[in-house]
């Protein structure tokens, strides 16, 4: 069934009137079908409206997946907002800073995040009311009555597909998190293509457990519904949990991080599980070893995608079928692919100059699912997109037959487990401590989480301080993803002319013997 959708809502729309019974979600036991989840949404949509919330104002998110993530989601888009999914994993100022930045005017917040909002609601500027999700909380009216008390009409608020539909965060090497605006018109160029390489159909079991804070996550999900799948929903990732859901619910296609994948191939149930019904496991956000991708394709017996992709594209623009994950041929399982139908590569050097096959530069990408821009942010979105091209930040290269290879990255993030994870706000943290002169944040290589973040550390003269210590003074400051998994002291570090940390020296000496500087 092919969707003509201008807005993200249609999808419920249009799946609520056509197969109103079929199950789109599954969640910790309890089904939602179209119909629910249309009838749901519009009631958020009507109190969204009679709240006083006006076309392209943001709606705040925070809490792991639910059902009732997907009811917002849609209502959202009917009323013609705009939704922002905050972090979880975030340390209360920095969620703050977020939900403050977004000017988001109604947050809902899930029951284990209680603690955080309450740290910081003096603070928040814009925001007019908090609903609660889940328990109820004292202060804060709870989501099934606030729903409930509004009708399941429709509100019908025009939307244009040139609107802003979904606003993710993605940080930067100024260590503030900036919004990438991401529209409907977005969305709706990729899903016909996206999900017919996915085997996404209606009826097809999909399991969605990447967070809805990522692309990756509500990107893959957005995905499903508008495919009129059966979506099945982890509230957050865990090995055991997932290869149950797999075996009970004869799951089909999965999008997956390396590290998850990892961890499903340790884990000691995996050799119990019946993973006969799969058929497409998609994997992307970070590169994936070549021996860890051997040993899930002899483990789960499926075809195996990878896709490349940023937030700022919507997600993925390159694809690697199943035909070219060919164990006898390594170097193509290093590849993320070609470029899908509606997208244009070009690898350029510092001047934006075309570089030839097989020469490293910087990815630049030119598609319709290339973002809006970043959120009130004119000048990086001028750094970031020039003309019709997005410059990605990533460095690769392209071989004579169009396939990409992600080399290094010309900035500096570091991808821990699918996490991006920027060194400025790492290095930030670090800095404040008494006994810090100096410091550069690096990403290494980890056997587990793909890469690890290690702090190299200039001491002040006569300080006397361990790495120990130094984590825990940045565990007070910043999430505990970011945290450094270990800290080198060294006497100095090596600047350029200008004073700009020399990274790649620093990186050097961990990644040697490496076909590539990212793991």
């Amino acid at each position: 069934m092919s969707i003509e959708m201008v807005g993200l809502a249609d999808i419920v729309r249009i799946h609520g009137a056509a197969r109103p019974d079929t199950v789109a979600i599954v969640y910790e036991g309890q089904q939602t079908s179209y119909g629910t989840l249309d009838r749901a949404s519009s009631r958020i949509a009507s109190g969204l409206v009679a709240e006083g919330v006006r076309p392209q104002v943001r709606v705040a998110h925070l809490d792991k997946s639910s059902d009732v993530f997907f009811e917002l989601l849609f209502g959202v888009a009917k009323a013609g907002a705009v939704m922002v999914s905050v972090n979880w994993r975030l340390a209360p100022p920095e969620v703050l800073q977020i939900v403050n930045d977004a000017e988001a005017e109604i947050l809902f917040v899930g029951e284990e995040y209680f603690p955080v909002v309450e740290k910081i609601r003096d603070q928040l500027k814009s925001v007019r009311r908090i609903v609660s999700l889940g328990s109820r909380h004292g202060a804060w009216e709870g989501f099934a009555e606030w729903r409930d008390r509004h009708p399941d009409t429709d509100p019908r608020v025009p939307v244009r597909s040139q609107d802003t539909a979904v606003q993710f965060y993605t940080s930067g090497t100024t260590g503030l998190p900036k919004g990438a605006e991401l529209t409907n018109a977005n969305f709706a160029c990729m899903f016909e293509q996206w999900t017919g390489s996915w085997l996404m159909k209606p009826g097809t079991q999909n399991i969605v457990c990447l967070p809805m804070f990522h692309i990756g996550g509500a990107g893959w999900a957005i995905a499903g519904l508008f495919a009129g799948a059966t979506n099945h929903v982890l509230r957050e990732f865990v090995p055991a949990r997932v290869l149950e859901t797999i075996q009970r619910d004869r799951i089909e296609v999965m999008l997956l991080v390396p590290a998850m994948i990892l961890f499903l191939v340790q884990a000691p149930q995996i050799r119990e599980t019946d993973l006969s019904s799969l058929r497409l496991i998609v994997y992307g956000a970070a590169p994936i070893p070549a021996e860890l991708l051997k040993q899930a394709m002899a483990t789960f017996g499926c075809g195996f995608q990878q896709v490349y992709g940023l937030t700022e594209t919507t997600g993925a623009i390159t694809l690697l079928p199943p035909e070219d994950h060919d164990p006898s041929d390594p170097k193509k399982l290093l590849s993320c692919g070609y470029a899908q139908v509606g997208v244009e590569l070009r690898i350029v050097d510092d001047a934006g100059a075309d570089l030839p096959a097989g020469q490293v530069g910087e990815i630049a990408i030119r598609s319709p699912q290339v973002m809006r821009g970043y959120w009130r942010l004119p000048d990086a979105t001028k750094r970031a997109i020039h003309g019709d091209w997005f410059f990605t930040g990533d460095a690769g290269y392209l071989d004579e037959k169009g396939y990409l290879f992600i080399y290094d990255r010309v900035k500096d993030m570091i991808v821990s487990g699918g996490e991006n994870i920027y060194p400025a706000e790492v290095e930030s943290a670090l800095f404040g401590h008494p006994a810090v002169a100096d410091v550069a944040v690096i990403g290494v290589p980890d056997e587990r989480w793909g890469e690890a973040v290690k702090a190299v550390v200039v001491r002040k003269p006569d300080a006397d301080v361990t790495g120990g210590e130094l984590i825990g003074w940045a565990r007070e400051r910043i999430a505990g993803y970011k945290l450094p998994k270990s800290v080198d002291f060294i006497d100095v570090l090596p600047r350029n002319p200008t004073g700009k940390i020399l990274k790649r020296e620093l990186r050097k000496p961990y990644w040697e013997g490496r076909d590539r500087n990212i793991n």
